[in-house]
């Protein structure tokens, strides 16, 4: 080491060069990835200890209620993992109560009684679909939780209010190791997270702003939207947990509602001055003119990296495309100049958009009370992400979970089988914990597989390691291979669900209780019915859970179009929603297109074309109520062709477009911008060039 250098795989390296080298490899995503794996491992297996210990210390029954759950609650990121454990404790809660107070009510019957609990959990899985944030998990287990107890307690209801006050000491255990472990002990931050993703987002958003200023291929153009709107649904999945975070401060909600509806409304944007820039090239009018060195300088000014020149020159850009835009847009004005001029005041929006963003992203970086205040260039109450519900398609998936349900019920009454209990118990757990997907089967395959190996190891525990076991501390080291493996797979999303399969049958089989009582016969028994449950599960989940990519995509295909035809006749959420909403069903289409026979860039293109309908459908109506004479009851005409059709002949817009070039109301202006969007976003299989959009 005196010379300055080191040895690396017996090359002379200087070393500088070996350190960079060493920091490169720790650097490495897949290297972070197996890091944060194991410290995740480590972690939940620390936390199922301590739980476990303490349920032994005070006497609980099945004291493995608490392991299993620590591997339920915990989640990579500590501000997750608290806001499971919340909402896991609530569902519990509520849960048992219901049981305790189904089961008693209908003893004498039941059949009945496991119709009751069916509809239970039916009921709690629909308002978890519906929901659709982070609080669904609480509907998930207040009808999981039911399964477990009530189904079971059938042959023994006297002891239902017992099972149930158990249970919950027992959950409430694991709850608060998981939360204090994952919270104190090294915590990682979902705030850091989300910076970095926000961070991405604002270049994509960038990348998709530069690629329609400069007319690039509808290939790419296509490509940044479809990244964009994945980036905010993966944004608000992130900031959902933020509430619950452990940093020193994080972002305040009016901010991230601001934020985001911005980036929301820069989709459909985007594409409007695509459009335009297509339009007016295609027609010659875009040569040496002012827009097109309005349409340059928009461009350079997003590809400047200096924040400080960003913000000096972004508000003399937006004044300077206003005003262009309302000079063009004179009583005179040929098509060519409307256009041009609809074309500036879509820059002036584009480039207040995103001078907006950047300086409320600042905002949201900048800890401490000295948080800049935000200047907005776009006026309007912030809204924030706007979830799509669809009450008949929840339905329809929890009334098929109670039918399957219901069916196992019937068996398992009807061949009086003694396991028949935590059979439809397992079963009603898997159409919980697993409905809320259009196809659950797959996944409940996966964790059938991670049972597979969770059953072999528990038999190998049980019958050959823990008989030999006689203190605490050698039963966590004999434990600990096979619940760390199983929590380094866990934190993996590609093997989550087989990892489950892993550390929740362990604790169970392995007899993890309050003292070594194992009976080979009762495993037995108890394996038959884990997988008779799971595999009529597959089944029962594949006849009437099943939702295929087809169904679900014509689905959100036609609530598009009826949803324009009521922003037509003034109904809906206002504009900033709309466009939330619509942004949540394309990135909702993403998933399901790439496993389904739609061509991929025809639907989602259809998707954004309601979207810009629907916004302009919107704005139409609200102006008018306040136009009157032969202009207003043209508007009205076309609103009503547009809510009875969904689209509206060319010949009367361009009609109307002619009526109010000639006009002197004073929303003129306003009106004209409105109906050349109307014109390019009924344009479905070609963008109009500018002799054609009028």
């Amino acid at each position: 080491m005196a010379d300055g250098n080191i040895a690396i795989l017996g090359k002379r390296l200087p070393l500088a060069d070996g350190l960079a080298s060493v920091l490169h490899l720790l650097r490495n995503p897949a290297l972070q990835a197996d890091r944060d794996a194991l410290l995740f491992s480590a972690k939940s297996f620390a936390a199922a200890m301590l739980a476990y210990y303490i349920a032994l210390r005070i006497g609980l029954p099945r004291p493995y209620w608490a392991v299993l759950t620590v591997y339920i609650v915990s989640q990579t990121s500590a501000g997750a993992s608290l806001s499971r454990g919340v909402y896991r404790l609530a569902g519990t809660i509520i849960g048992a109560v219901a049981t305790v107070a189904i089961v008693p009510a209908f003893v004498s019957h039941p059949l009945v009684c496991s119709v009751v609990l069916a509809g239970w959990i039916g009921l709690c899985l629909f308002f978890s679909l519906l929901d659709r944030t982070p609080r669904a998990y609480a509907f998930v287990l207040a009808g999981y939780t039911a399964s477990l107890i009530g189904f079971p307690g059938v042959a023994d209801p006297g002891a239902i209010f017992d099972t149930a006050s158990l249970r919950v000491q027992e959950i409430s255990i694991g709850i608060l190791c998981a939360v204090l472990v994952h919270r104190f002990v090294l915590p990682k931050h979902m705030t850091g997270q989300f910076l970095g993703k926000l961070h991405a987002t604002l270049l994509d958003a960038r990348k998709l702003s530069s690629h329609a200023l400069k007319g690039a291929p509808k290939p790419a153009i296509r490509r940044d939207r479809y990244r964009l709107s994945a980036d905010l649904l993966m944004l608000q999945g992130l900031g959902t947990h933020l509430p619950y975070d452990p940093a020193p401060t994080t972002p305040s909600d009016r901010k991230l509602q601001h934020i985001h509806d911005r980036l929301a409304r820069l989709l459909p944007l985007a594409t409007e001055v695509e459009e335009r820039v297509h339009a007016l090239d295609k027609a010659g009018a875009l040569s040496d003119g002012e827009v097109e060195v309005l349409l340059r300088d928009a461009a350079d000014w997003i590809a400047l990296t200096d924040m400080a020149e960003r913000d000096q020159q972004a508000l003399p850009l937006i004044e300077r495309a206003r005003a262009i835009g309302t000079r063009l847009a004179d009583q005179k004005a040929s098509i060519r100049e409307l256009l041009a001029a609809n074309l500036a005041g879509h820059l002036a929006e584009l480039v207040g958009l995103l001078h907006d963003c950047h300086c409320l992203s600042r905002a949201i970086a900048t800890w401490g009370r000295n948080r800049p205040e935000v200047p907005l260039n776009w006026s309007g109450e912030a809204r924030g992400y706007v979830y799509h519900r669809d009450p008949w398609m929840a339905g329809r998936t929890a009334l098929g979970a109670v039918v399957g349900i219901v069916i196992g019920c019937a068996f398992w009454i009807w061949s009086a089988w003694p396991d028949g209990g935590l059979a439809v118990s397992l079963l009603g757990v898997a159409c919980a914990l697993f409905g809320n997907v259009d196809a659950p089967a797959p996944n409940v395959v996966k964790y059938i597989g991670g049972s597979v190996y969770g059953v072999a190891i528990s038999l190998a525990y049980s019958f050959v390691i823990l008989p030999r076991v006689t203190d605490f501390g050698v039963l966590v080291a004999v434990l600990a291979p096979a619940f760390l493996l199983g929590g380094s797979l866990q934190a993996r999303p590609a093997t989550t669900y087989k990892a489950l399969g892993i550390t929740l049958t362990i604790p169970i089989l392995a007899g993890l209780g309050s003292h070594y009582g194992a009976d080979f016969a009762e495993a037995l028994n108890s394996v038959v019915a884990l997988f008779a449950a799971l595999l009529f599960a597959v089944v029962s989940m594949s006849m009437f859970q099943t939702v295929r990519p087809g169904t679900a995509i014509n689905r959100l295909r036609y609530l598009n179009r009826t949803d324009v035809a009521r922003r037509a006749r003034g109904r809906g959420p206002d504009e900033a929603g709309w466009t939330s909403l619509m942004i949540d069903r394309t990135a909702l289409l993403l998933p399901k297109l790439e496993t389904s026979r739609h061509s991929t860039d025809e639907v989602l293109a259809e998707t954004i074309r309601h979207l810009r309908l629907g916004h302009v459908a919107g704005q139409l109506f609200s102006l008018s109520q306040s136009v009157g004479g032969k202009i207003g009851c043209d508007l009205h005409s076309l609103l009503s062709t547009i809510a009875t059709r969904g689209d509206a002949p060319v010949e009367q817009i361009n009609a109307l477009i002619t009526s109010v070039t000639g006009s002197t109301f004073p929303e003129r202006e306003r009106l004209l911008s409105m109906l050349i969007d109307l014109r390019f976003a009924l344009s479905s299989a070609e963008t109009p060039n500018a002799e054609e959009a009028a």
